[in-house]
């Protein structure tokens, strides 16, 4: 995000200051300057551009954007330049003489004017504005555009442009998954009728909801009770329906896999499940091998996103025997089986869990 800033004001330098400051002495522009007009100017085109380079960023790590950005600098910078940072460069140089607990006291007063800044600008209506989750080919496309745009020395810099439009069209075109499934197996969302995301889940693992609900663009906070709502849960475990009205089973204990196996679809269980089983399953085996992985519901079956595909090889995360020869990113639709589902459970299920 640095790199992108730097760049974008080393473009304003480039093209927007001769310019600004190239009106004649006796202009309106060289009255207003007299009195830090040019200043003012220049403040808020400095936040823009930074705040502009720096966005595709922003929104591809933290899944959202902020449009008062450029306000928020304009109330706060003057005071960092003027208060916070000299003070804090005075208490360094006073601090071995034992004269500094004056300027870090001068310091806390322009961090306290920040904090004050920030709350007010993050309370204005529209102040996050919300990102769904997009892909790297996407962030790649944009650094395309700004490198354009900011080294380019000819009008051709405007095909930067060009190249940053569709990286945003690009990303606001990205397709959501239909289901989320945690490494662990214990989390599941399944995207509903009303295209939010509902929650099956063993325990209270906030970080990971607040994560899958800022990817998705969802306003809404981890505890909120319509993440639950649809989702049918008992001690054995919990189903909830699709869009398209089939079923997501999260089985907890092998006496339900028998059920389940016959009305889901899709079940993501950390038991062993019966080779016999009509549902497309996701086991722990898997999860151990991918991690989190997203699905989209195709006709054919699931588009798999993992966190580690099948096939990748990495030094610190070696691929498994035979899996670089059987490299998919489709997980196929299981046919009912023929006879009746062997639902015994396996002897490690009766093993107490931790």
């Amino acid at each position: 995000m640095s790199f992108a800033a730097t760049l974008g004001l080393v473009a304003l330098v480039q093209i927007g200051m001769p310019r600004l400051f190239a009106a004649p002495d006796n202009s309106t522009t060289a009255k207003a300057a007299l009195w830090g007009g040019r200043e003012i100017v220049m403040l808020t085109l400095t936040s823009l551009v930074a705040g502009l380079a720096t966005t595709p960023y922003a929104a591809f790590h933290f899944h959202r954007v902020t449009p008062y950005g450029v306000l928020a600098n304009l109330a706060a910078m003057p005071v960092v330049s003027a208060v916070v940072m000299p003070a804090g460069m005075l208490g360094l140089i006073a601090a071995p003489f034992g004269f500094d607990g004056f300027f870090w006291r001068l310091m806390g007063v322009g961090i306290d004017w920040m904090i004050v800044v920030t709350e007010w600008v993050a309370s204005l209506p529209g102040a996050i504005g919300r990102v769904t989750a997009f892909g790297t080919g996407t962030l790649v496309m944009a650094s395309v555009g700004i490198i354009l745009l900011g080294l380019l020395r000819t009008p051709l810099r405007w095909c930067g442009a060009v190249v940053l439009v569709l990286s945003a069209f690009s990303a606001f075109m990205t397709p959501l998954p239909d289901i989320l499934i945690s490494g662990d197996g214990h989390n599941v969302g399944v995207r509903g009728r009303d295209g939010r995301l509902h929650l099956m889940k063993i325990g209270k693992d906030s970080f990971l909801i607040k994560e899958w609900l800022a990817a998705d663009a969802d306003a809404r906070q981890a505890g909120d009770a319509s993440l639950t709502h649809g989702v049918s849960c008992d001690d054995d475990g919990c189903v909830v329906q699709m869009a398209d009205g089939s079923f997501v089973a999260l089985t907890f204990k092998p006496e339900a896999l028998a059920d389940d196996c016959s009305r889901a679809m899709l079940l993501v269980t950390t038991r062993q499940v019966p080779a016999a089983c009509a549902a497309t399953v996701i086991n722990a085996e898997r999860l151990r091998r991918q991690g989190a992985i997203a699905l989209r519901h195709t006709k054919h079956g699931f588009d798999v996103d993992a966190v580690k595909p099948k096939g990748l090889d990495r030094p610190w995360a070696p691929a498994s025997a035979g899996e670089a020869d059987t490299a998919s990113g489709a997980l196929d639709l299981r046919a009912a089986p023929p006879s009746a589902v062997d639902a015994t459970p396996a002897e490690t299920d009766f093993q107490s869990e931790d």
